[in-house]
Order: structure tokens, then sequence, then C-alpha cells
């Protein structure tokens, strides 16, 4: 069983695998949310409450953010873009799920920041649109859900909330970890570049 793992490993890591950076970036980052997600029922049982009932339905959004190494071979743009639309449908879902109260739309920041930095200046159409959609469904749904599948006293409520801004700013925090190791290597290559036309 243990010496599964690496292979587990290996065959992950060549899923992820990109030439372009920025999809590959995607693509860790749309696996590392997907490897998350089954445990987000356990938090919620250890931190919030025993009723775990809605976590279950946020797996719906599982399988989209594990397609976006298969799109982005297919279409590089659609693959990068999957992954933060994937990010907010997740949200509209989980706020219905638990209710705004719950500040799950925290995500919506991490969402717009992919969307922003995913697309070079050629494609901003398309991180900008996805920005947009994200603030949008921040401003224009909060009254839209109905009354949430589940519902917690104020303490769970604010342990919940505690729970889902800790997480969207852990997410925030390794995209923003991720870019700019990417940022120090494209300075890297450039001055690489400028040393040997100096010679």
């Amino acid at each position: 069983m243990i010496s599964l793992f690496p292979a587990l490993i290996k065959t992950v890591q060549a899923y992820a695998r990109h030439p372009d950076p920025r999809v590959a970036a995607a693509n860790v980052i749309a696996l590392l949310v997907a490897s998350n997600q089954p445990f987000y029922p356990f938090y919620l049982f250890w931190l919030v409450s025993p009723d775990i009932t809605p976590a279950w339905f946020t797996f719906l959004s599982t399988p989209f953010f594990l397609a976006v190494p298969a799109i982005a071979r297919w279409n590089t743009v659609a693959g990068r873009g999957l992954l933060p639309l994937a990010g907010i449908g997740n949200t509209v879902l989980s706020t219905w799920l638990f209710g705004a109260a719950s500040a799950v739309e925290i995500f919506l920041v991490p969402c717009g920041v992919l969307a922003l930095l995913l697309f070079r200046p050629g494609e901003r159409w398309a991180g900008l649109a996805l920005t947009a959609l994200a603030f949008g469904v921040f401003l224009g749904l909060p009254d839209a859900y109905g009354p949430p599948l589940a519902r917690y006293d104020a303490a769970e409520y604010a342990a919940l909330a505690r729970l889902n801004v800790i997480s969207a700013g852990a997410l925030t925090a390794f995209v923003a970890l991720m870019f700019s190791g990417l940022l120090a290597q494209a300075e890297q290559s450039t001055d690489a570049a400028g040393d040997k036309k100096a010679r």
C-alpha cells in the first residue's frame, strides 16, 4: 500500500505538468483544491457542528477542479478559465447550502485574484470577465439564496466563518506565493539573457 503512494504522486505530477507556467500553476491549484475538498466535512465536524449534511453537496464541484488539467491540454485559456469559474460556482453553491452568515463568500476573493493572474495581457478580457463575475455574484446575489440547507446557532456560525476566512486566506496566500515564484523565475531568465548579451 505504501509503495503505491510514490506512484500516485508521480501520476498526479504528470497530470498537472504543462510547459506553460501559468497553465501548470492553474493545474496545481485546481488539484490542491480538489484534494482538500474531502477533508472539509471533517473540519466542519471538528470545528463547527456535528451537522455536516451541507458539506456533502460541495463535492458536486470536485469534478470541475479535477478536469482543469485535462481541459487545459485541449485549450489553455479554457483550462485556466475553468479554475476560477469552478471556484465561483462552488462558492455560490456553498453560500446557498450554509447561508451568508457562514462568510463562505470570502472565497470569491481568491477566485478574482486567480482570474487576474492566470491570463496574459492579450487574454486580459477573460480575466476581467471572470473577475467581474466574481464581484457581480458578491454584489448581486446576497438576497437571492433563500434559506440555507442547514442552520447553525450564533457560536457555530462564528466558528464556520472563522474556518472559511482562514481557508480563503491560506488559499490566497498560496496563490500569491506560487505567482511570486513564477515572477522570480522570469526575472532570473531575463537576468541570465542579459548576462549572455553582455559577454
